[in-house]
């Protein structure tokens, strides 16, 4: 397996492409707004792209999806609690100073333990919502891609259509706490970081914010 980040965008936004080197497939996490650099990375990774994975449907994670899918035919996974943010993602766009024609209809439904596979890597799917209604995250092979749920020492922003706080902390206690303190946290936006280090030294997880704390 290799993993290549692609920092991209206005949003600073974490594409994240997972290699299967040995079947030379990869499938593309969450395509941003630079998706000529996305797909460049893509050629170079050698592999042939066969799925575009997305955690959630803000514009930033989804803006580089229609050029991503014509050009490589690669479905495109949604959990389809966060299938109305996806179809208002032109509207999104706009909101932003950005233009975005309709995005392609997705070609696979996310459900909580659907397992996601790319030449012979898995990963299960995890709902984790809060920061989005349809959010999900991808674990397997020691990491997680977490989207805009888990950050280096932050958390994901619930002021947003469909966000909840109460929910965005049960998914964190639920879902990315049970991993071992090794697992690396891939993240869709800045550094990568663990989950032991996050348990530590986070602190809206230690409660030194004042929001909360886990036990």
């Amino acid at each position: 397996m290799r993993i290549v980040q692609v920092p991209n965008g206005s949003f600073l936004e974490n594409t994240w492409i997972v290699i299967d080197e040995t079947a030379a497939e990869c499938a593309v996490i969450d395509p941003g707004e630079e998706a000529g650099l996305i797909l460049h990375k893509v050629g170079e990774s050698g592999a042939r792209a066969t799925a575009i994975w997305l955690t959630h449907a803000h514009v930033d994670h989804v803006i580089g999806v229609p050029r991503v899918a014509a050009e490589t035919g690669a479905p495109v996974f949604l959990h389809p609690a966060d299938r109305p943010l996806y179809d208002a993602a032109p509207q999104q766009a706009e909101a932003f100073g950005l233009h975005l024609d309709p995005l392609p209809a997705p070609r696979g439904e996310w459900a909580h333990g659907d397992v996601a596979r790319v030449g012979n890597l898995t990963f299960t799917v995890r709902h984790v919502p809060g920061h989005s209604p349809g959010h999900i995250a991808l674990v397997g092979h020691g990491v997680v891609f977490g989207g805009d749920v888990l950050f280096a020492h932050s958390i994901g922003r619930t002021d947003l259509p469909g966000g909840d706080f109460a929910t965005l902390r049960a998914s964190i206690e639920r879902e990315f706490l049970s991993l071992p303190d090794d697992t690396i946290v891939h993240s869709g936006h800045g550094p990568d970081t663990t989950i032991g280090e996050e348990r530590r030294g986070n602190p809206f997880l230690t409660g030194s914010t004042g929001a909360f704390r886990f036990s």
